[in-house]
């Protein structure tokens, strides 16, 4: 029998292209409506024009999601663990390729490709000094990467993670190899082992789970 992990979740703060907000997810979750798989991403307004201006899809939804997560819960401090299956694709495809032709890549160009430029700008626009880990789960294993989330909860060495998950939409070049069911989506939410005025909603994982389908169970 797989192992069971209980955990207590708040209401998820998402983004996705095609979804205007939470009532057009909860529609999502029941399957009336679906995410369209553009590179449309948030405004994040909020920040200055000079930050925003290179970011990519994926960073400007973690950005986005992370503000609205902190401005809706007291998780200012808290520790973040931030998922991803594939990170910025779309700028490691274009530095490859770079790499291929011209043999040599522009720092201009590397540094927003590393694993956790999405969560370090996130920290950066929402001013949060609590530390973060970034995980690339091995073959797309969503549940590893949450039971690393977990595992601070559980050991009682953190009370609250901020959990984020995202993902940008696949380019197309990549044709057949594009993974079935990616998709362009963000979200995030505070998890603790205890139920509070933020945690609220109790939940139960077993078994392996895809990102959006640990969304549904949190909406």
């Amino acid at each position: 029998m797989p192992q069971s992990y209980s955990f207590y979740a708040s209401k998820p703060c998402c983004f996705a292209p095609g979804l205007s907000g939470y009532a057009d997810f909860l529609d999502w979750r029941d399957g009336k409506k679906s995410i369209a798989l553009t590179d449309e991403a948030p405004g994040i307004e909020f920040t200055s024009p000079l930050f925003r201006r290179r970011l990519s899809q994926l960073c400007k939804m973690t950005v986005q999601v992370v503000h609205d997560c902190v401005e809706e819960t007291d998780c200012r401090n808290s520790k973040i663990v931030f998922v991803s299956m594939r990170g910025e694709i779309n700028r490691e495809f274009s530095v490859n390729k770079k790499l291929i032709e011209e043999n040599e890549v522009s720092p201009a160009a590397f540094q927003y490709s590393v694993f956790n430029a999405p969560v370090a700008l996130a920290t950066i626009a929402c001013q949060l000094k609590g530390g973060y880990t970034t995980v690339f789960p091995s073959k797309g294993n969503f549940l590893s990467a949450l039971q690393c989330a977990l595992a601070s909860l559980m050991c009682g060495r953190e009370e609250r993670i901020l959990f984020v998950y995202g993902d940008e939409l696949v380019p197309q070049v990549y044709g057949d190899l594009r993974p079935q069911g990616a998709l362009p989506l963000a979200y995030a939410t505070v998890l603790s082992c205890k139920k509070d005025a933020v945690c609220e909603r109790q939940l139960s994982v077993s078994e392996q789970l895809s990102p959006a389908d640990f969304l549904k169970l949190l909406l």
